[in-house]
Order: structure tokens, then C-alpha cells, then sequence
């Protein structure tokens, strides 16, 4: 794991370069340092047993680029799908097959994952670029902003939504790439470095920040529309009291989700950033959701299936600890889980018991999985893997 000081010197932290006053914090430990690089972690929880009630199987598979200490993550979309690697490799495949339509050369350090939309793909590198290709693999253009980029671009209204490793939003021209507006905003002295990203709907941009802080903005001109306090930071030191964001926001109807690490899941409205609900669920990888439930990998490895109007626990599914899961992808009857050791878990959706298991390399699962169809998924491993699976 690796912590921001504002003053530009980099802590890490627990097993990797360890300060002194580290190893007395015993819930810090290796989850939050292993879950953000994608290292291995000591003392994995064994398997549970269970008896399969599904069959998954995958349906092909590729090899692409390992992602390193990035995030990156597929994209499906319209039959097709796109994924990117550290190395500047971006490719188009076929969602039936794996057949490779098109492939691209960045010729930067990609880092911010793919995003689709508008008729663009668009990825973010290292050095603070967004390029943007047409859906033949043709570069349009190339915008240079102020730091890496480290979460995927999105497509809003012609309009390219980016966060860059600083803490600013900024709004692109999608025709040509020309900055229209940044938002800024000040961050505490010490952060964890992490893929967040933002969700955009409605014309406002949602997007998570340290110190437990959720903001609406608007997606024309990158005013604050609001911002709601998540999760409160506790705690003594400067390490105990991180209680950052460091997930993509979840919108469903009057509502916006977001969860905290060392801090909270709460509902707000999008109208007024007024807190509906919350609940001390503390994650790293965050929720998704799906007929009015949110499902949400604890940092400790637990599965929560919750109530969106309450936030109620449906289930729990307790059996992944320590196996830092990916954020669930509900896919029918099921929701799927990957893990630090390249499974892929398929719970039942309706109690949460686990109902398939398949095995893909050795790598740690990227974070997020895409939805190919109802029984299949797209799942992207750090090192390389990337792999399209059916469970039925």
C-alpha cells in the first residue's frame, strides 16, 4: 500500500517499506497495503467446502499484459469488448469468441483503465494523458492534464469526465479534446493512492475522496453541486484515522452510494446530499447493485447483500475472509466474486450460499468484472489473464 503526504513524500506502509509506528496498528496490516497493489497476502483463510448447485466454466481466454499496481479493468459493450494493459496495449475483442478486432499502441504507461461512449475509447496514462480512439482503433486525440491518471474515463453529453492521482475533475471536449473545466479541492496529509474513480448520471458527476467525503457536481461546468460526509475519521494517528473512499460511487434512483474504508456505507440523496442511511461497513473495493439490492465486499473479505432503501443485511456470505473479493458482480441468479488467488465465486443471490467456483491463473482478480450476458462475465487477472466465464 502506499500513502500520499500532500508534501509530495510517500509513505509505505506494513510489509512494504515499513515505518516503525506501523506495526502497532493491527487492522491495517496487509488488507489495505495488499487489496490496493494486488500482492500477495500471508495467511489466506482456506476454501470453504461446498456442494456445487451450478457449473462454471470458461468459454475462452486471451493473455494480455500484466496491469502491475493498476486497476485496470474490461469494458463490454454493444458485443464487444475492450481492455487495456500497463504497457500501452489496448485491444477490441469479440465477446463470443475472444477473436481480437482491433489492437492499439498507446505508447504511454496506461493506468486509468478503458472507458466507452460517445463512439470513443478512452484510456488515461502515467503521465497524465487521456487518449482517446475511435471505435476502429483511430487515435482522435490526446489530452495532457496534471497528474497519472489512475481510474477509467467517462463519456457524459460530449463531454469526457476524467480524475486525475491529484484530486481533480476534469471536464474534456470530447471532439477534440480541449480542457473546458477543472474541479480542485484540498485533501487531507495523508491518502491512500487508489483507483476511485467517478460515476456520472443526470448530468452531475459523483466522485468519492479521502476523509470519508462524497460530492455532487455539476457535469457542465464542474460547480459542487454538494458534498456529504460518509464516513468520519476516527482514531489517533494519522494512519487510524484514514476513513477514504477509494471506490466508484453507486447511483440508483433518488439515491447515490458510496462506502468508505475504516469507515462507513452510507445512502444520500442526490437532490439535496442529505444522508438517508448508513452503517459501519468498511470496504476497499466498494458495491454494486441490482433489484433493490446493494451487494458490497467487506475489507475483511465478508459479502453483504443490504436493503438499498435501509440498508438492512439480506445475507452474508463470511467465507471469502481475507481473500480480498473483488467488487460483486450480480449477474442473474447469481453474484460473482473474484479473489487474490484468481477464483471466480458464484453466490446464490437469493441467501448468499455459494454455488460455483472456477479457478483462472495464479493472479489476483482486477476489481472489476464485466457483464457479458445474464450467465457470463468478463474478468480481467493483474497478471494478464483475461478470461470471459459462464455459470449456469
Amino acid at each position: 500500500m502506499r500513502f500520499i503526504k500532500q508534501s509530495t513524500v510517500l509513505l509505505a506502509l506494513c510489509g512494504v517499506t515499513l515505518l516503525p509506528a506501523c506495526t502497532s496498528i493491527t487492522d491495517l496490516k496487509t488488507d489495505l497495503s495488499e487489496r490496493v497493489f494486488g500482492r500477495e497476502v500471508v495467511d489466506l483463510e482456506p476454501l470453504t467446502e461446498f456442494e456445487a448447485n451450478a457449473t462454471a466454466k470458461i468459454l475462452w481466454q486471451t493473455k494480455l499484459g500484466a496491469s502491475g499496481n493498476y486497476d485496470l479493468a474490461p469494458v463490454v459493450e454493444a458485443g464487444v469488448a475492450y481492455a487495456a494493459t500497463v504497457d500501452g496495449d489496448l485491444v477490441k475483442l469479440d465477446t463470443s469468441n475472444g477473436k481480437e478486432l482491433w489492437h492499439a499502441k498507446v505508447g504511454e504507461k496506461v493506468t486509468g483503465g478503458v472507458g466507452v461512449g460517445g463512439s470513443l475509447v478512452l484510456v488515461g496514462t502515467q503521465k497524465g494523458a487521456v487518449y482517446a480512439y475511435d471505435l476502429s482503433g483511430k487515435l482522435q486525440w490526446v489530452s495532457r492534464l496534471s497528474s497519472e491518471v489512475l481510474s477509467a474515463p467517462r463519456y457524459y453529453d460530449g463531454m469526457v469526465i476524467v480524475r486525475t492521482g491529484d484530486s481533480r475533475i476534469y471536464g474534456i471536449n470530447a471532439d477534440d479534446g480541449s480542457r473546458k473545466w477543472v474541479y480542485d479541492r484540498t485533501s487531507p496529509a495523508l491518502t491512500v493512492r487508489s483507483s476511485a474513480g467517478v460515476v456520472v448520471d443526470g448530468g452531475a458527476v459523483y466522485a468519492g475522496f479521502a476523509g470519508g467525503k462524497l460530492a455532487a457536481i455539476r457535469a457542465d461546468n464542474g460547480k459542487m453541486l454538494w458534498e456529504a460526509s460518509v464516513a468520519q475519521p476516527k482514531g489517533v494517528t494519522e494512519i487510524e484515522r484514514i476513513a477514504d473512499i477509494t471506490s466508484l460511487p453507486m447511483v440508483d434512483g433518488p439515491l447515490v452510494y458510496a462506502v468508505a474504508y475504516q469507515g462507513r456505507i452510507a445512502a444520500v440523496d442526490r437532490a439535496s446530499g442529505r444522508v438517508v442511511w448508513n452503517r459501519d461497513i468498511s470496504s476497499l473495493t466498494g458495491l454494486s447493485h441490482e433489484d433493490a439490492r446493494i451487494y458490497v465486499s467487506h475489507a475483511i473479505g465478508s459479502i453483504y447483500a443490504l436493503d438499498y432503501t435501509t440498508g438492512k443485511t439480506f445475507w452474508r456470505q463470511a467465507g471469502l475472509k481475507n481473500r480480498q473479493p473483488t467488487t460483486p458482480l450480480p449477474m442473474g441468479d447469481h453474484v460473482a466474486v473474484g479473489d487474490v488467488e484468481g477464483y471466480v465465486h458464484f453466490l446464490k443471490r437469493e441467501d448468499g450460499a455459494f454455488s460455483a467456483r472456477i479457478k483462472t491463473d495464479s493472479g489476483a482478480m482486477l476489481p472489476q468484472m464485466a457483464v457479458i450476458s445474464s450467465d457470463t462475465l468478463l474478468a480481467q487477472s493483474r497478471g494478464g489473464g483475461l478470461y470471459a466465464i459462464q455459470v449456469k
